[in-house]
């Protein structure tokens, strides 16, 4: 992290217009006589920690789009428990750092009094931030990760009743991977012998103990050489036993830099050649990490928890999933991402539970809102009424791959629906490839 912590939290999204606005509004401040124009009780705050930069910058990467929509849609203020609310979002990155996550979470508490915490992407994000938020008293809802790495990874125990009174989280877990991984590797013939590279981190560990024995008992053979840390450069030893072993089957849940270095090596030492399905998490999400890769990543698979072709609109502005893909890729210039309707449904679930509250300004009421939850968002249903545990409404994840675009396409890569055994709501819309087909 460079420069003093201080200073990222106060220039966060801080543009030349935001600046010009704040002078104003402090200028009137003090012509009021230091009383503001809009009195605290009439304004709503909401945090909304993410990473923009760094190693996981892709899933920021489009947050700044989809954070203007939902500025825009609130512009004339939320009407919630009969009154009109005033609301400031306000964003802050993490530049995937855990600890500044939490630092930035605590100052949202306790030097701007949120009412309301959102979180998105990753437990290297969301776990600090939701443990900061348990911690304070502060309503918080995340999506985007594990639930099993959100709720073990935090501290509950299996059987017993969840710990959390504040924090709540949306989203896929280990059995939508589970489900989904089983129908996608079926739509080719293997000898479902699969290498496994799970990181030794919240992800990994969640992986490991809980998907990894479930494809085991649904019949695959699961090759995995141990955890290896972040940041690993020669992953010899790993290629040479997955050659050995003659695995079909690729899974990781790596960070780009140490799944560039892996598949590199992997193709210079032979083992692509023997792959025919590349399932890759995490990295294998946004465009910009599989353009990296060249020609290595063509056909590679991949799992969406939204894509353009999900059904849904949004709650808090009414964009479908094309219009919101559309309107990124022409106002970025870039190809659209998965992130943008993850990040979107967690300010759709987020703005209906401030509505649903009996009293906004009451924390608690709030967070109990969120517990009896239950609304649909541009990512499919959320209901928290249902979860396979408290504090936690399960969603899906639908199998997907990148090939190469048509001719004539903006972008080189085309992002295609292969399976949709979570939610068959969503259509199909190529089959599998083989990687070396």
């Amino acid at each position: 992290m460079t420069g003093s912590f201080n200073r990222p939290i106060l220039n966060a999204g801080l543009t030349r217009r935001g600046f010009m606005a704040a002078t104003a509004a402090g200028t009137a401040t003090l012509a009021l006589g230091g009383r503001s124009a809009f009195a605290a009780d009439d304004t709503l705050k909401v945090g909304f920690i993410s990473p923009r930069t760094g190693p996981l910058g892709g899933f920021g990467e489009t947050d700044g789009y989809v954070l203007e929509l939902a500025r825009k849609a609130l512009a004339a203020g939320l009407q919630a428990g009969g009154k009109t609310w005033k609301v400031e979002i306000l964003d802050r990155d993490t530049q995937s750092d855990p600890s500044r996550a939490g630092q930035l979470a605590k100052d949202l508490i306790n030097n701007q009094a949120i009412d309301l915490m959102l979180v998105v992407s990753t437990p290297e994000t969301i776990n600090p931030v939701a443990d900061a938020c348990e911690a304070a008293g502060v309503p918080c809802l995340s999506t985007v990760m594990p639930w099993e790495a959100w709720y073990f990874g935090r501290g509950a125990k299996p059987g017993a009743p969840s710990p959390f009174k504040w924090t709540y989280h949306f989203g896929f877990g280990v059995g939508e991977f589970l489900k989904t991984y089983i129908s996608q590797w079926n739509l080719i013939e293997t000898n479902k012998k699969v290498g496994v590279m799970y990181p030794n981190d919240a992800d990994g560990n969640a992986i490991r103990a809980n998907l990894a024995p479930a494809l085991a008992k649904a019949g695959f053979t699961i090759v995995d050489p141990g955890a290896y840390e972040t940041g690993t450069t020669d992953f010899s030893s790993q290629i040479a036993l997955f050659r050995q072993e003659g695995v079909e089957i690729f899974n990781s849940f790596p960070i780009p830099p140490d799944f560039a270095a892996f598949w590199r090596q992997a193709a210079q030492q032979g083992l692509t050649q023997q792959i025919k399905i590349c399932q890759v998490a995490k990295t294998g999400l946004f465009p910009s990490d599989i353009e990296a890769l060249g020609d290595l990543g063509m056909n590679i698979a991949s799992a969406a928890y939204w894509h353009k072709a999900f059904p849904y609109k949004s709650s808090l502005t009414g964009i479908s999933g094309n219009d919101l893909a559309d309107g990124y890729e022409a106002a970025s210039g870039k190809q659209w991402t998965q992130q943008l309707g993850a990040s979107l449904s967690l300010l759709d679930a987020g703005f209906d539970a401030l509505k649903a509250a009996v009293d906004v300004k009451n924390k608690a009421a709030v967070a109990k809102a969120m517990s009896t939850l239950k609304t649909t968002t541009i990512a499919g249903k959320v209901d928290f009424t249902s979860g396979p545990v408290a504090n936690v409404s399960p969603g899906p994840i639908i199998g997907t791959q990148w090939v190469k675009a048509p001719a004539g396409s903006k972008f080189a890569l085309d992002y295609v629906v292969t399976e949709h055994v979570t939610d068959q709501n969503v259509p199909v819309g190529a089959k599998l490839i083989a990687y070396n087909g």
